[in-house]
């Protein structure tokens, strides 16, 4: 389970985006959220929209991994298709907050890495929020505003890249899925195949 966090703007959807196109192995998890699509989203590809009588439903059936209210709308991870993904031998790729990311490190401590992404200067987020032109003038002030204290929690994650360039930064977060991956505990049937080769002596 590989999370990629950061105030928004700061590019981990771009990211996310550049490295599932790298890595067949990688599965995005779709997030349920309330908030209204914006023109360039596809639902059922970027999130699953729902309104908020749904969203309630789901969270008192115990059907999300983590659920977090940002901006005064509502997101969700659903714990079936993360499971039945890491049930298939596959990565999951998450692209939530820090707060979705500590409801994620409760449930699921030893199988995830959480990488957070930060802007190379306040000056470039603020334009980088601007110039994509989904929200309005007030929205991007509230993000700014709210950027400050996202950053903070960044004593939570276990890496940090800072996004001057993209590619680079897709190649940085690719170098940590590859390590991630070699960790012994993390490579099934090691142990036996370690058995085989000591008895081949």
């Amino acid at each position: 389970m590989l999370v990629l966090s950061s105030p928004s703007g700061a590019g981990k959807t771009t990211i996310s985006r550049a490295l599932l196109g790298r890595e067949p192995a990688l599965t995005m998890s779709i997030s349920v959220t309330t908030r209204p699509k914006r023109p360039s989203e596809v639902a059922g590809k970027d999130y699953d929209f729902v309104d908020q009588q749904t969203f309630g439903s789901m969270v008192a059936d115990g059907r999300f991994l983590e659920h977090a209210r940002v901006f005064d709308h509502c997101y969700g991870t659903p714990k079936a298709p993360v499971m039945r993904t890491i049930q298939e031998g596959r990565d999951v790729l998450f692209d939530v907050d820090w707060q979705g990311t500590q409801q994620l490190s409760e449930s699921a401590p030893d199988d995830l890495v959480r990488v957070f992404v930060l802007p190379p200067s306040t000056a470039e987020l603020e334009s980088r929020l601007r110039n994509r032109a989904q929200d309005s003038a007030a929205v991007v002030e509230r993000r700014m505003t709210k950027a400050a204290d996202e950053m903070s929690h960044y004593l939570e994650y276990d890496y940090i890249i800072v996004n001057r360039d993209v590619d680079q930064s897709v190649d940085d977060v690719q170098a940590i899925l590859r390590a991630e991956r070699l960790k012994r505990t993390r490579q099934a049937g090691l142990h036996d195949f370690i058995v085989e080769l000591r008895g081949k002596r």
